[in-house]
């Protein structure tokens, strides 16, 4: 298995590389929102709210709320690399697919995008 410090290079040129496809529209957001990589989701995280295996979560008020309204942190996307990499049986070229699809997934809801509007555009 490749250490942590692998996942989040090889997350980071993935993540990268989504970027750099984006429509200019969406790519001007997705610049200014940070990507925060972690091993698993913690205990708090997971909470009563999702399963201890989610592969990646957006954290803040969505693009056009006024930061500080919700009383929320900033803006950022969490992605869980270990739990992603469990997630495609230690195969990198799915890990590498699947942390562009977490990712963008993500980004999606700080675009303010619904789990329809996801489906629609394949990022479910």
């Amino acid at each position: 298995m490749p250490t942590f410090s692998q996942l989040v290079a090889e997350a980071e040129k993935t993540v990268g590389a989504a970027k750099r496809r984006l429509p200019l529209d969406i790519a001007k957001h997705a610049g200014d929102l940070p990507v925060v990589y972690h091993g698993w989701p913690t205990e708090e995280i997971v909470g009563d709210e999702f399963e201890p295996d989610i592969l990646g979560l957006f954290v803040g008020d969505p693009l056009g709320v006024e930061p500080g309204m919700g009383n929320n942190p900033p803006a950022h996307v969490l992605l869980f690399l270990e739990s992603i990499f469990d997630y495609a049986d230690g195969d990198m070229d799915i890990f590498r697919d699947e942390v562009r699809l977490t990712y963008l997934h993500e980004l999606g809801h700080y675009l303010g995008w619904d789990e329809e509007d996801l489906e629609a555009r394949g990022l479910e």
